[in-house]
């Protein structure tokens, strides 16, 4: 394998890896067409190795580039190198991987595990027998180099290695990591943990067979000197406690004390490490019965872990009160999470369900954004407290009145952090405290220290929904004129924290707010002009949430003089590719549904903007595929345009006829219906059902291509697109009626599918229950044959939501499907019995159809069946019968 470059192209190489350092964009933008070029020339790479590897006599960096620039071609094009140098590449990297220099050891390990990625560890026999015979070399660098290598394999590749694919290589690494804990080096010990580690949470075969012996040699290494070495042993006991309960019971206390002491630890990645623990056993069944009789040491730990460090101080530059006139830099602005509509149908849900709720962002110090020891020991706290309940306030209490009233405005900042942690979990206990500590937390919003401003803004915010439940007067008033203050503060900090605390306090005091609706909107409109790029985003989301949450009653001329104006000047500034216009668009959406008619004046150039922003990105697409370009298409704006769209239909209602006739809308529709994004399919049904209720005689052409559209999203593995296309398919056989017959067999099979589905969440369930129910409505003579199928999970489905149109609809279809088949529902009548009994007040004429089929069964079985029938029902539902139907 003996290859000498040749000197000129050396020359060449070294000179462009030194331009490459170079902080000049037009440099950078020169090395990397000159680097395109040297890519042409298959040895190329093997000038790279060489430079990483034998010439000693450059520095350091300039080699280390080198080899990541080889990285960075094997990921690319590993796979169109001749075979010829990648043997080259990796004889090279085995013979470097003792190197003098801890950089250059480093990049070849880098490099040797993206080999082994790329190519896979099957295509490199030799790489592990050979990285764990040079473990036992006594040369210091010749071992910490392979165990660096390898630990980086264990992070790449830990499934692969622990599975038949290779011939068991743990069988001989594992017991091989074991043996250096001992090591007298604290930079191996820290390697051998992190190699074992990865393989905790796969519950590795091998390893689960050295559990024993693993877990004695973490605890033996638990007070090393290394703060590695101590982050790693924290860190297999964090992942332990999730996959080997069982081994860590017996050693629990010390454990626990052990876990104290680290989460104190001087080095603050051994603490964050440590802090962990808490949270992971917060979700074990034991916490409460293990954690009790440490609790009253721990819970001053975390309060004091939430202080800011010095650092963080500088970071968040804590000192800086005043930068509200200091413009945002692009790079501070995060990428923002669109949030679909919600649905306006159903027991008061969503229309968008997802697979779990996500968790508003707990303790936002946006600049700060990486998990830190402060942040972690809020939510130790905030998970405690929900384990504990009030039984924790014994010991937090007075850690809180200690923090909370200091001078030092960093721990009273703790403390105030601390007082929102616990909201959730210990809310019962904390009734009774709220009427002193409320006022007090309002009286800090005008703190003289920025950070202790925005910090009580989101504690307020936790308690938000007991000051909404108490005479106005006394706190709700108070605290939204303060918190309106707040939103013009001069600290941007400031300004974000309370636009987020006044948009949950609008979720939560909804209508209440009405009386203060032309202070509150004056303040918001106020805050547009005065307010840098990134807030005016949260600003949006906080208008929004106020369309949301106060309706109709903003439609007043004095209301929508203030709040339009300033929303349509942005609308005009802002342009089709402008990232802002997204949050303005669902902003307004949320406008258009609550002012209805009194967004008419508006509703033209808005409509007219989103069908072009839906037709660009369509066209947009259709360029991508003429090009066989596969670059990603971004269709976030398509999705919000729609999104506004249904919006509009759900406001103007009727009055969106105009607007549709005069466009294309239902074709765009048609091919945004067929989307590969579910989001844009989702976006899509939902304005479909709205069109529907508005303006059906224009939908009414498209049924034959839209069903069968419809049918194939009847999928229940992408949630949202199956609940919205389910709900319009409920909608569109309301308005067709009996022409809905020739439809039904598309869809019936799928919607039996998904009510029995175990796994059905509950919103889907209900609409899916609803959208049955109104195709039996209007089609009984088809629907009513498959009652057997479908009606116990119908019944049961719909006994909980609350009376409304989509209720009534529904069970009028149930009354239709049984009349024409009234054995149909025999085996399962107690349940339908059941469900009936839900209704609070149903129409007379739905009564009488439920009367009717009652007294038709009780007639049917004869008066001893009905009441040895009716024996089986629990007595509160026989009651609820008899005086709701006087059966």
């Amino acid at each position: 394998m003996t290859w000498e470059p040749q000197a000129e192209g050396l020359q060449q190489i070294i000179a462009i890896l030194k331009e490459s350092q170079s902080p000049d964009t037009a440099t950078q933008m020169a090395v990397q067409m000159k680097l395109e070029e040297f890519n042409q020339y298959p040895d190329f790479n093997k000038y790279l190795i060489y430079v990483l590897t034998k010439l000693k006599t450059e520095d350091e960096p300039t080699r280390s580039l080198s080899g990541l620039i080889l990285k960075n071609n094997i990921r690319m094009h590993g796979s169109n190198l001749q075979p010829e140098i990648v043997e080259y590449i990796k004889h090279e990297c085995l013979q470097a991987v003792g190197d003098n220099s801890p950089l250059i050891r480093a990049t070849v390990g880098i490099l040797i595990t993206t080999i082994a990625s790329n190519g896979g560890l099957q295509n490199w026999p030799q790489l592990l027998p050979s990285l764990c015979e040079m473990l036992d070399n006594p040369n210091y660098n010749v071992c910490e180099g392979a165990f660096s290598a390898l630990q980086k394999i264990c992070e790449d590749s830990a499934e692969i290695l622990d599975s038949a694919a290779l011939n068991g290589p743990l069988n001989v690494m594992i017991p091989k990591f074991l043996q250096y804990f001992k090591h007298s080096s604290p930079k191996i010990r820290s390697h051998a943990i992190a190699c074992i580690n990865q393989f905790i949470i796969n519950r590795s075969q091998v390893l689960m067979m050295h559990i024993d012996s693993f877990i004695e040699n973490l605890f033996n290494l638990s007070s090393d000197e290394d703060h590695e070495v101590r982050k790693n042993v924290c860190h297999g006991l964090v992942m332990l406690l999730e996959v080997r309960m069982d081994r860590l019971m017996p050693h629990m206390s010390q454990i626990i004390e052990y876990m104290l002491l680290r989460t104190q630890d001087s080095d603050e990645g051994v603490a964050l490490e440590a802090s962990e623990f808490w949270l992971s056993l917060a979700e074990q069944s034991i916490c409460k019965d293990v954690l009790a009789p440490y609790l009253s040491q721990l819970a001053p730990v975390l309060v004091r872990g939430m202080r800011y460090s010095e650092i963080d101080i500088i970071l968040l530059k804590g000192n800086v009160e005043e930068d509200d006139m200091v413009p945002d830099r692009e790079e501070d602005i995060h990428p923002r999470l669109y949030k679909s509509r919600p649905l306006p149908f159903k027991s008061g849900d969503g229309r968008n369900v997802t697979d779990g709720e996500d968790e508003e962002d707990e303790f936002d110090e946006s600049s700060l954004s990486e998990w830190n020891l402060r942040k972690c020991s809020a939510a130790a706290l905030d998970v405690l407290a929900n384990v504990f309940r009030e039984d924790c306030l014994p010991i937090v209490l007075p850690i809180l009145k200690d923090t909370l009233f200091q001078q030092d405005w960093v721990i009273k900042e703790s403390g105030v952090l601390a007082l929102g942690a616990i909201a959730e979990g210990c809310m019962q206990g904390m009734i009774q405290h709220l009427p002193e500590l409320i006022p007090y937390l309002i009286s800090c919003l005008s703190d003289k220290k920025a950070l202790v401003r925005s910090i009580t803004c989101w504690t307020l915010s936790r308690y938000a929904n007991w000051v909404v439940n108490q005479p106005h007067d006394q706190y709700l008033k108070p605290l939204m004129e303060e918190l309106l203050k707040r939103i013009l503060d001069s600290n941007k900090r400031v300004q974000e924290a309370a636009c987020s605390a006044f948009a949950t306090l609008e979720e939560e005091a909804c209508t209440e707010l009405v009386p203060y609706l032309e202070y509150i909107l004056k303040t918001l409109v106020f805050a547009f002009s005065k307010y840098q790029h990134k807030n005016l985003l949260i600003l949006y989301d906080a208008v929004g949430t106020l369309a949301d949450s106060v309706g109709h009653h903003l439609n007043k001329p004095q209301y929508i003089d203030i709040l339009m104006p300033p929303l349509i000047d942005k609308w005009n500034l802002l342009k089709d590719d402008d990232k802002d216009l997204f949050p303005l668009l669902e902003c307004l959406s949320s406008i258009a549904t609550a002012l209805q008619s009194g967004f008419l004046p508006y509703c033209d150039p808005v409509y007219k903007r989103c069908i072009s922003l839906i037709e660009q990105t369509i066209n947009q697409e259709m360029l991508c595929k003429q090009n066989h370009s596969f670059e990603h298409l971004d269709k976030e704006r398509m999705i919000v345009a729609l999104d506004l769209l249904s919006g509009l239909a759900e406001g103007l209602d009727r009055h969106i006829e105009t607007l549709v006739a005069d466009s294309n809308i239902m074709h765009l529709l048609y091919q945004c219906m067929q989307d590969v994004l579910p989001e844009v399919r989702q976006s899509s049904f939902a304005l479909l059902g709205d069109l529907t209720k508005a303006c059906f005689p224009h939908v009414h052409p498209f049924m034959g291509e839209f069903f069968p559209i419809l049918a194939k999203n009847l999928n229940p593995d992408f949630i949202s697109v199956c609940n919205n296309a389910t709900w319009a398919i409920g909608e569109i056989c309301m308005k067709l009626g009996e022409e809905t017959k020739q439809y039904v067999h598309l869809v019936h099979h799928s919607l039996f599918v998904i009510i029995n589905s175990p796994n059905t969440p509950k919103t889907l369930l209900e609409n899916t229950a609803i959208t049955i129910g109104r195709l039996g409505y209007v089609c009984p003579v088809e629907m009513a044959p498959y009652l057997p199928d479908f009606v116990r999970q119908w019944c049961t489905s719909l006994r909980h939501i609350r009376d409304n149109d989509e209720k009534d609809s529904a069970f009028r279809g149930m009354c239709h499907m049984i009349t024409v088949n009234p054995a149909g529902i025999v085996p399962d009548f107690i349940f339908f019995c059941d469900a009936i009994a839900s209704w609070v007040n149903p129409p007379q004429d739905l009564h009488q159809m439920i009367q009717k089929i009652l007294l038709g069964f009780k007639t049917q079985v004869g008066e001893e069946n009905w009441r040895r029938f009716v024996e089986q029902f629990p007595p509160t539902l026989s009651e609820r019968l008899v005086t709701m139907y006087n059966i």
